[in-house]
């Protein structure tokens, strides 16, 4: 399990995206580990709902909970990983108490005695405090974020050595030491404010709601609802995926989580191990951009943005079901190509039957969604959320969902856990935030970018996407979206684009790098279950998802899909969902090379060249796609009633194809 995520089941899980692995701990060390996550929940619980704490206050304390937890629960390397400790890891364990505790204590003092003037141990602490938080993340998320952390840190210090756009004055390393570790504008910013805020409490939520057995009900309803149909098993793995993603917002995680369950089903009905693990790399990937939860970026986007999280959330809603629509569409062409039927009627559950064993389990969700609807705060919401579990837990006719004080310790302790690697890295990436900030290098590039490609805004696009899915690669949710916010979206910005949408196409394409070869963390996991290739697993996740990539260019000249514009109104969005659609439907047979019967390669390049035509909004362009979809259309259907009225042509021309 990604410890970006909201559930947590074996440790196996976390070692997919951490930097050096999951020790496993037992006996004594495992007990005090459980004490230690409870506290930490605890305190989110109490800083968060039953206190007024100061902010400083709260993210000290909190940031040095967990990076104590991360050193705990994750070793030096995958050498040391084994249950003993060794000195180095006592070694960070005593400066992370000591550097993070002198601040805590010497805050006061510092901000209102000493009018803001550090002296030399208040540098020397925030050097210590700044080290033991890059180790962290390197054990936690790998070497990717601490060093693109150290990299701003050089690149403020000895910014007069840098050629050309990227250059500027420089800083020195008091002024820089102050602004990332004794204010609120960097390592303690925006960023670790909403991990200790609003992202624990929706960690807690999903912990709650997962302990409670919510897993388990979406695969069942997933496999009652879509079970018998065409290439069933696959469309379960969306829907379960869909599900449980809005919650989790690792694609990581989700695939371990419902993998081991649909994989294995898919490949019962005859799909291939490759096409099993795809689809379900795939279908998990959608979950980090499907709302509520969106991989806790819903949080930090509202945070950067200035408006409100409900705002995202309903931006969110249209996008990630046109994605799960495409999902579902290409795997229905392959099930078609293949000749698939679904699962038998005996072995599916009745809805019916779901819901009544354990269907008050979905109130939660009810409850969360309308509370935010209602204009309330995540924090608010996410704190009802967790009640109504416990509720519905005792009244629900299945008593193995009760939340049982044994279960509350277990759903406290997990979403301790399961905070580690979001709230670390948020930390961590609040060093490049304050960076980008002092120097104004965001400014600059946007500015640069946009000059160098004439303001023409495909090309920006194209730029964009591509830079964002290399500065994503391996990185959680959470981080990737951070990343990609500060350093690209001022491009799109500054093109014009939306901030809203910027956002959405930036987070977007770095979500997207989960299945996107070389560094394909979610296909690669999905091919360990499925015993596939992983390259080759990928690259079928990228085909499926294909007319997925397209979304966030729909978004980009159509904002009214994000609920954004000031013409909005009922008819011209589904107007726009309906082109939106036809366009991904046409871009799922020319990628699936199927649609009736196989496509011709004439008819793949106008089924492609209408899709791209219905990316942009306009009664030329949305005229001229759907004449191209006519065509290739029409010409499809003669060959197929053709090759009907002559089956011996038709088995001569696939015995040749063989």
């Amino acid at each position: 399990m990604s410890t970006d995520t909201l559930t947590s089941s074996s440790p196996h899980e976390l070692d997919k995206e951490a930097g050096s692995g999951s020790r496993h701990l037992s006996g004594i060390y495992l007990k005090l580990t459980a004490i230690l996550a409870i506290v930490i929940s605890l305190y989110a619980i109490y800083s968060n709902a039953l206190s007024n704490t100061q902010e400083f206050y709260r993210n000290v304390t909190f940031l040095g909970g967990i990076l104590i937890l991360g050193f705990i629960l994750f070793p030096l390397s995958k050498r040391y990983a084994t249950p003993k400790f060794n000195y180095w890891d006592y070694l960070f364990i005593l400066l992370t108490l000591v550097s993070y505790g002198y601040f805590y204590f010497t805050y006061v003092d510092l901000h209102v005695v000493r009018n803001s003037i550090p002296d030399t141990l208040d540098y020397v602490m925030a050097v210590i405090g700044i080290g033991v938080l890059f180790e962290a993340a390197r054990r936690t998320t790998g070497y990717f974020i601490p060093g693109l952390s150290l990299f701003a840190i050089i690149y403020a210090l000895f910014g007069q050595y840098f050629i050309g756009i990227f250059g500027h004055a420089g800083f020195s390393l008091e002024r820089l030491l102050f602004r990332l570790f004794m204010t609120s504008e960097g390592i303690f910013g925006i960023t670790l404010s909403t991990a200790s805020t609003a992202i624990i409490v929706f960690i807690l939520f999903g912990a709650f709601l997962s302990v409670s057995g919510a897993t388990a009900l979406f695969n069942d309803l997933a496999l009652a609802i879509a079970g018998r149909r065409r290439g069933g098993p696959a469309q379960v793995a969306v829907i379960s995926s869909a599900l449980t993603g809005s919650l989790s917002g690792s694609a990581v995680a989700n695939v371990a989580t419902t993998g081991t369950f649909t994989i294995p089903l898919m490949k019962s009905i005859g799909l291939s191990p490759r096409f099993a693990g795809a689809v379900e790399a795939a279908a998990s990937t959608g979950g980090m951009i499907m709302p509520p939860i969106m991989g806790a970026a819903a949080f930090i986007m509202a945070g950067f943005l200035g408006i409100s999280y409900t705002t995202i959330v309903m931006a969110a809603i249209i996008p990630a079901l046109l994605y799960y629509a495409a999902l579902i569409i290409a795997i229905d062409l392959e099930a078609k190509k293949q000749g698939l039927q679904g699962i038998s009627k005996e072995n599916i559950p009745q809805v019916k039957a779901v819901l009544k064993a354990r269907g008050l389990l979905l109130l939660p969700l009810f409850i969360v969604i309308g509370t935010l609807l209602m204009g309330k705060t995540p924090i608010y919401a996410g704190f009802l959320g967790i009640i109504t579990i416990i509720i519905a837990s005792w009244i629900t006719p299945d008593t193995s969902a009760r939340m049982t004080p044994k279960k509350i310790a277990e759903a406290l302790s997990e979403a301790a856990r399961g905070s580690i690697q979001v709230t670390i890295a948020c930390a961590a990436i609040g060093v490049i935030i304050c960076v980008v900030t002092m120097t104004g290098i965001g400014s600059t590039l946007a500015f640069n970018i946009v000059s160098l490609t004439d303001n023409t805004l495909w090309m920006i696009l194209l730029v964009v996407m591509v830079v964002c899915i290399v500065l994503s690669m391996g990185l959680p949710s959470t981080a990737l979206y951070i990343v990609v916010a500060v350093t690209v979206s001022p491009i799109l910005i500054k093109a014009g684009v939306l901030p809203l949408a910027a956002h959405f196409f930036v987070f977007w394409f770095g979500v997207l790098s989960n299945i996107t070869p070389p560094v394909a963390l979610a296909s690669y996991t999905a091919a360990s279950i499925a015993r596939s290739d992983p390259i080759q697993t990928s690259w079928s996740a990228v085909r499926l998802a294909l007319p997925g990539f397209i979304i966030p260019f729909i978004l980009v000249y159509n904002p009214a899909l994000l609920m954004q514009g000031n013409d909005l109104n009922v008819l011209s969005i589904i107007y726009m969902i309906m082109t939106a659609l036809i366009g991904i439907y046409s871009l799922s047979v020319a990628t699936a090379n199927f649609w009736m019967i196989k496509t011709h390669w004439l008819e793949r390049i106008f089924f492609a060249i209408a899709a791209i035509l219905l990316i942009k909004p306009g009664m030329l362009t949305d005229l001229a796609g759907v004449i191209f979809i006519a065509t290739a259309g029409a010409v499809h259907r003669l060959r197929y009633n053709r090759q009907r009225a002559f089956p011996l042509g038709l088995i001569r021309k696939n015995n040749k194809d063989v």
